[in-house]
């Protein structure tokens, strides 16, 4: 088997082990070599646990620098080795919500120059000369203006890794296969009748009405990573910030319970794709029939 090389972009920590988690430890577990970028330190999350409610109130932005050891902690946890910060450790800052003053201060992620950005991201993947890259949809999955931008920029360090003519250390590099998160709308809703029935919290709108989530047609990639759950869980469990964990289910600082899955969905934006094969059930986590999804995201790769 070829040397597999993996590539995520995401915007701040956690998100990795949210979105991509099981994924993650499964292809780390499998000696694939797993790179991780994270784009800002997230020194705009909301903390959750009273014990480190000073962590936010702090105005020399503690709470990214706490984060940074919680990220460290998880990658451990997903077995994931080479974990790097887009132009190092705080040359962005999280830009918080859609509409917030903090879109607008010098230096947030959401206002930094695309070629910039993408620059310094085009050195990672001329570094490490990864097959596959993986990060956020168009809209950043929710409308989070850093998942946005995440995408913005790795879409542009796509092309502009390629490019002979792209000025930038390392050989031109062309990615094989640029995939998007994706969640399903028939999982969302599987999920919410698990937490109604479990009493751990509920959808407030109907699924259908929520402006994200896809449709099960939209999927191409169907991830069965479900030994790596509990690897999942604990690398949620290290961004104790953020995220609260109680057996298969979490909660942000909403305090509405999730599932943690171990199935997780992916659309290919760019290349070919492979082979498909049989998915995993649709009651056991995967999207069910027709089984017409690739099941590795390096499927169809010499």
């Amino acid at each position: 088997m070829f040397d597999r090389r993996l590539l995520l972009v995401h915007a701040h920590p956690d998100d990795e082990s949210i979105g991509t988690g099981a994924t993650m430890a499964k292809y780390a577990a499998e000696g694939a070599h797993v790179t991780l970028v994270t784009c800002t330190l997230g020194e705009e999350g909301e903390v959750i646990p009273p014990r480190l409610a000073h962590l936010a109130a702090d105005r020399d932005d503690t709470l990214g620098k706490y984060r940074v050891g919680e990220l460290a902690a998880a990658c451990e946890a997903l077995g994931v080795k080479d974990h790097r910060f887009l132009g190092g450790a705080g040359r962005w800052r999280d830009s918080g919500m859609m509409g917030v003053p903090s879109n607008d201060v010098p230096g947030c992620f959401w206002r930094a120059d695309l070629d910039e950005a993408a620059g310094e991201l085009v050195e990672v993947i001329r570094e490490v000369r990864p097959q596959v890259l993986v990060t956020y949809d168009e809209n950043g999955f929710y409308g989070h203006p850093d998942h946005i931008q995440a995408h913005r920029v790795a879409w542009r360090a796509f092309e502009l890794a390629a490019d002979p003519a792209h000025a930038g250390g390392g050989e031109p590099w062309r990615i094989a296969k640029f995939y998007l998160t994706a969640t399903p709308k028939s999982l969302m809703k599987r999920a919410a009748e698990a937490m109604r029935e479990a009493g751990v919290g509920f959808m407030v709108e109907p699924v259908d009405d929520l402006s994200y989530g896809c449709a099960d047609e939209a999927v191409t990639t169907e991830i069965d990573a479900r030994p790596y759950v509990s690897a999942k869980l604990d690398a949620m469990r290290a961004h104790a910030t953020q995220i609260t964990v109680a057996g298969p289910w979490f909660a942000l600082s909403n305090n509405v319970g999730q599932r943690a899955f171990g199935v997780e969905h992916f659309i290919l934006r760019a290349g070919a794709g492979g082979p498909c094969g049989a998915g995993v059930p649709y009651d056991e986590g995967g999207l069910g029939e027709p089984y017409d999804r690739e099941t590795d995201l390096f499927a169809g790769i010499d």
